[in-house]
């Protein structure tokens, strides 16, 4: 067996803390200061909340004021999902959600509304929403909303998919949105920091962001509105942390690290570029290896560092322990399935069948990567792919 060369292409899981924010959440872990307390040690710890606010808006391209942190983007994106949202002084109510059908598990269990209440929309072979259908649907439910005093239509589509990368029309489905009067909640972990967050060029009332997804601390997200007079209903209740949108004593350290994080990731757009030819590069040296190497939404504009690629008869299972074996880590998709491998519903949704479906793997690339590692993968993949094909062992059932 090789020797553990320490190789990490699962970014989009989780990416590795930056050393800027190691440092600010070790200095802060365990100093004193409840940030809500009018005390000096409280109005300190407001200080770091505050210049992290800050930070997170200049990402997203919203004033501070517009920026909610929560416990992660779960919770911001169950946040939004609500059947309530507040309006300057009264209240906008919702009586469907309509979410894409590749859209993050936390997207696709609906939030807060009732499951007769959310419906799937369609994807298509690249996984990109069917616009069209989008539209021909709003326009159906036009009738119900008006028969129902002016209750509206909340739609959430995702910026960029985890698993895929594939990007989304945002700017088209946000003017089919704005047109028929209903509100459009963007998941955008994975674009931020690798594509521009352009809230008004999406027409998105809010998004969903994620710390760890760009080298901040695990245990904290926001959630950012265009409008300050249109947000949803707070989720947790009880006190008046986070100016009455989400009550709880905020978690300074993680906060402030993903402050530092999202200034950092904002000078790193351009980087990507590089990162791009290192990923085609990647697929040709695949397809070098098996010329019937199958790259799903590679039809399509995809994040940067986002491949992924089945072999026909190499299963995902067997491949990710071998790979794993030679010390590199990658995985077959979301990494939000308790360490499952099955087959992903983002494929699924994209009609891709179960056989080849269970053979895909993903590999993400972080700004640092090299083209080293992508040759040692290479090396390993060859290996332990052709054992698979060779034996027959892991072929998909």
């Amino acid at each position: 067996m090789a020797g553990r060369t320490n190789i990490y292409f699962d970014h989009n899981a989780g990416a590795a803390m930056r050393p800027q924010a190691v440092e600010l959440v070790r200095a802060l872990t365990g100093v004193t200061g409840n940030p809500s307390s009018v005390h000096g040690a409280g109005r300190a710890a407001r200080a770091h909340i505050e210049k992290a606010r800050a930070q997170v808006a200049l990402l997203a391209g919203v004033p501070a004021s517009h920026v909610t942190f929560t416990s992660g983007a779960s919770e911001a994106n169950v946040t939004a999902l609500s059947p309530i949202w507040r309006k300057g002084r009264g209240e906008a109510r919702f009586f469907r959600l309509l979410v894409g059908a590749s859209e993050h598990a936390s997207v696709i269990a609906g939030g807060r509304f009732a499951k007769d209440a959310i419906e799937l929309l369609p994807v298509d072979g690249d996984g990109l929403v069917d616009a069209d259908h989008l539209a021909r649907r709003l326009a159906e439910l036009s009738d119900e909303a008006a028969a129902r005093e002016g209750a509206r239509i909340l739609v959430s589509v995702m910026a960029a998919n985890n698993e895929t990368g594939a990007v989304q029309p945002l700017a088209r489905i946000g003017e089919i949105v704005a047109a028929a009067g209903a509100i459009l909640h963007v998941d955008a972990v994975q674009a931020a920091g690798r594509v521009a967050l352009d809230m008004a060029g999406w027409q998105a009332d809010s998004i969903a962001l994620s710390a760890h997804k760009i080298g901040g601390p695990q245990g904290a997200g926001a959630l950012v509105v265009r409008n300050a007079g249109l947000k949803p209903a707070p989720l947790l209740t009880g006190g008046g942390q986070e100016h009455w949108n989400r009550a709880g004593t905020e978690n300074v350290a993680a906060i402030a690290g993903f402050g530092i994080a999202a200034e950092l990731c904002a000078q790193e757009i351009n980087h990507w570029d590089e990162i791009r030819r290192l990923r085609d590069g990647f697929e040709s040296g695949l397809r070098h290896i098996w010329s019937d190497t199958f790259i799903f939404s590679g039809g399509v504009e995809r994040l940067a560092n986002t491949s992924c690629f089945a072999v026909p008869g190499v299963a995902a299972e067997t491949a990710l322990i071998a790979l794993d074996l030679e010390g590199i880590a990658c995985s077959s998709g979301s990494a939000c399935s308790s360490g499952k491998v099955s087959v992903s519903h983002v494929l699924t949704a994209m009609g891709v069948e179960e056989r080849l479906a269970r053979c895909a793997l993903r590999v993400s690339f972080s700004p640092d990567a090299r083209a080293e590692e992508v040759e040692v993968f290479l090396a390993a993949w060859r290996r332990l792919s052709e054992r698979m094909r060779g034996a027959g062992a892991g072929r998909a059932a």
